[in-house]
């Protein structure tokens, strides 16, 4: 019984002290691993660069990398061991901020580092940021303040333009050293006046200077040929072939003409058409369409053609009814005749030429007169019918309309002028008090006006085309005005006597009673001017639009 007990006793004994040692062992290597800890922090270098899983990693032994499953954030490692790798990526920056100084010479080397004070605070703020000293090409936008210094060496030039000047006084100190007294020091101020030079820019404005001598070129610009269209202002014997009582081929019509001829112009000498012609510089003399000269002889058909003629007649309007009163061209007559005149000239010198002239000629009308004075003013009929508002402007349509044409048939250079101030004509003065008709002067200033607006809208819708209003009236308006400066005596009397019919308007045939003088008189019968008149007038009036022709 007493060896039972004795065993029993003893592996009673040897299970305790296998507990106790257990125990020992267990806290021993417990407090190992917190000295180890302590005494061993986790290696921050090369750890952290491991690829480590998502999720955190099960095992806590100090070999493995606790700092994952502590952090939550990715990026920064754990709490504890956060603030001594805090400073760790603080010292990468500090360079990082030096490469910021080196963009800021780089844009402008010599002026932007000392007036950009600005710039450099700008990348102050940017260093906090550990990525953003990655990127220095931020700061490269930055050389664009600099492009603003650029224009200020600009202002540089202006100076650079006296160091040419430097080079001169610097010949002057040579004699200076000589002449040591104070005399020589005046010179090196006259060599100052030298900014003066500045004023040399100024020639930079002579490019526009060049535009002065572009006004002669309109008149060396070679116009072919001139082509008349309307009544007797242009008018150069048309009407001497019709069956019309619309007349002048009788003295005293043409009395100074060159050799005295009457030739059907209805004026003592030359007509507007051929001042026109003349300051155009193309011919001085203009033939009428219809004349049997120049439709037997063909040696004046290929001078005369090819520089144009007329295909006016006097009395003509632009309103059919106009011509057809007085048995005279309408408007589409003439354009006939000129339809015709360009067969002709195809015979002569081929298509292609004449087309050519036909562009490049001047094309000219003016009428309406007639239709002013005799269609509304002198008959009740239209009065009747229609206001001076709405008959102007059926004149003005009429125009258009014939321009049109004119267009069609291969016009490209095309003037019409307006009318002059009809109502201060002899034949169509107040009688007794002399004084203007103002109704037929504001008739004919409302056509004018319209005129000019619907030609101005043709210009702009028909290619390659020039087309020109003359404003005949306010050049006859300043005739009228002062007399005396043009050299006219007379301007409300006609120089011939004036038979009763016909309106009081023509020169009675074969009369003796002419104006002593007749270059002193603005009219030379009832309704048109003389030729001094003629003269001054398209002068005047060529040499205000040709640049425009």
């Amino acid at each position: 019984m007493k060896q039972s007990s004795t065993v029993h006793s003893c592996s009673y004994f040897r299970f305790v002290f296998f507990l106790i040692s257990f125990c020992i062992f267990f806290v021993t290597t417990t407090h190992a691993q917190v000295v180890h800890r302590r005494l061993w922090p986790w290696p921050p270098g090369p750890w952290p660069s491991r690829p480590w899983p998502s999720r955190p990693w099960p095992f806590p032994w100090p070999m493995e990398p606790g700092p994952p499953p502590n952090p939550s954030p990715k990026p920064d490692p754990s709490p504890k061991p956060g603030p001594p790798p805090g400073p760790s990526p603080c010292p990468p920056p500090k360079p990082q901020p030096k490469p910021p100084p080196a963009p800021g010479p780089s844009p402008c080397p010599p002026i932007p580092p000392k007036p950009q004070p600005k710039p450099p605070p700008k990348p102050q703020p940017k260093p906090p940021p550990a990525p953003s000293p990655c990127p220095p090409q931020p700061p490269k936008p930055k050389p664009k303040p600099p492009p603003a210094p650029c224009p200020s060496p600009k202002p540089g030039p202006s100076p650079s333009p006296p160091k040419p000047p430097s080079p001169a006084p610097k010949p002057v100190p040579p004699p200076s050293p000589s002449p040591k007294p104070s005399p020589t020091k005046p010179h090196p101020p006259s060599p100052k006046p030298s900014p003066p030079k500045p004023p040399a820019p100024s020639p930079k404005p002579s490019p526009p200077k060049p535009p002065a001598p572009s006004p002669p070129n309109p008149q060396n610009e070679t116009i072919p040929a001139v082509f008349f269209f309307g009544d007797s202002i242009f008018d150069t014997g048309n009407n001497n072939n019709l069956d019309t009582k619309l007349k002048s081929n009788y003295r005293p019509y043409g009395m100074d003409f060159p050799m005295g001829v009457a030739t059907g112009r209805f004026s003592n000498g030359r007509v507007a058409s051929d001042y026109i012609s003349k300051y155009l510089g193309v011919k001085e003399i203009v033939p009428a369409y219809l004349d049997k000269k120049l439709q037997q002889d063909d040696e004046l058909q290929e001078s005369d053609l090819l520089t144009g003629v007329s295909f006016a007649s006097g009395g003509a309007g632009y309103l059919p009814e106009t011509s057809e009163s007085v048995k005279v061209e309408t408007m589409l007559d003439q354009l006939t005749y000129f339809q015709d005149y360009k067969k002709r000239m195809k015979n002569l010198v081929g298509k292609k030429k004449t087309k050519q002239i036909v562009r490049k000629g001047a094309a000219i009308v003016v009428a309406g007169s007639n239709d002013l004075v005799y269609t509304y003013f002198g008959s009740g009929a239209q009065r009747l019918k229609n206001d001076v508002d709405s008959f102007t402007t059926m004149m003005a349509d009429s125009a258009a309309s014939f321009v049109l044409q004119l267009y069609g048939y291969g016009a490209r250079r095309i003037g019409v002028i307006g009318t002059p101030p009809l109502g201060c004509t002899p034949s169509q003065r107040v009688k007794r008090k002399k004084i203007c008709n103002e109704d037929l002067n504001y008739a004919a200033q409302l056509f004018n006006s319209k005129l000019l607006i619907i030609l101005g809208q043709l210009s702009n819708t028909l290619p390659n085309s020039t087309i020109v209003y003359g404003d005949i009236y306010s050049i006859f308006s300043k005739m009228l005005e002062s007399p005396e400066d043009y050299g006219f005596e007379e301007i409300k009397k006609p120089c011939c006597k004036v038979g009763l019919t016909k309106g009081g308007v023509f020169c009675k045939k074969r009369t003796s009673k002419i104006c002593p003088n007749t270059s002193s008189y603005l009219f030379w019968d009832g309704l048109h001017p003389s030729q001094r008149a003629y003269e001054i007038s398209n002068r005047k009036l060529v040499k205000k639009y040709i640049h425009f022709i």
